[in-house]
């Protein structure tokens, strides 16, 4: 990992992507994987947006643990560091394709959610907006969160199939890839486009990229490091970065 570590040092404007393997460290199953939550429903439905307009009820049934269950999981340590090295001024964002909000609870500041956030949830009909908390309040006692105001349905601001990826998300990750000297690519294998297609922005720049991911991609003979082990990216990392607030004592 030092020449990971000698990479950050000389970077000056590095960037994070991250994916599903990142989520899985919390104990947050992936989607696609042997024990993934598309083995334990119908993907073709649970985020199909037209599906969830005429039967909602079976979204937020299936996703009632791992969505709206998020309380009980936790930032892990690849989230720490990825937080850490934004706070000391190491890497300037973290893009990421997860929906779990847990990159913001470990501390990062600059996050671009690729697909969307159930931090907030629209009405269908009115175009209300409520927070997550309340519709987790709804859901505690009914099977469907429904509009307060014309009792339409409510959705979360996740990109289901079918719909557009958030433009301004998508735009500002976009950028941060380009304009990075050095991209870490991590917890993702890199196939679901457009999302995948931001490393190639890294190298037609002439940025580096260093992927940490246990499977395959597309862009492993392009990468300048590659490991398959997060947990060690995360441990070598935030020993090199030190303890919380011991650069700010420093300074």
């Amino acid at each position: 990992m030092q020449r990971l570590l000698d990479l950050l040092a000389r970077s000056t404007r590095a960037a994070v992507f991250t994916g599903a393997g990142v989520s899985t460290l919390s104990g947050i199953p992936d989607f696609r994987g042997p024990n993934g939550l598309y083995r334990q429903f119908d993907a073709d439905k649970i985020f199909d947006i037209d599906y969830f307009r005429r039967d909602p009820a079976y979204f937020y049934r299936h996703a009632r643990d791992f969505i709206y269950g998020l309380d009980g999981r936790q930032p892990n340590p690849v989230h720490t560091a990825c937080a850490r090295l934004e706070q000391l001024g190491r890497v300037r964002g973290v893009i990421t394709q997860n929906i779990d909000m847990l990159h913001q609870r470990a501390g990062s500041r600059v996050v671009h959610e690729l697909h969307g956030s159930p931090a907030m949830h629209h009405c269908l009909t009115c175009g209300v907006a409520r927070r997550f908390d309340e519709v987790q309040r709804m859901l505690a006692s009914a099977p469907v969160p429904l509009c307060p105001a014309c009792g339409g349905v409510l959705k979360p601001d996740i990109t289901f199939f079918g719909e557009m990826l958030p433009k301004a998300a998508f735009a500002a990750a976009s950028i941060l890839a380009q304009e990075a000297d050095l991209l870490l690519v991590l917890g993702t294998s890199l196939v679901v486009h457009p999302a995948a297609s931001l490393p190639q922005l890294t190298l037609r720049a002439g940025g580096r990229l260093v992927i940490v991911n246990a499977g395959e991609t597309p862009y492993d003979d392009k990468a300048t490091l590659r490991y398959d082990d997060l947990a060690a990216f995360a441990a070598a990392v935030s020993g090199a970065a030190g303890p919380a607030g011991a650069h700010d004592r420093a300074s």
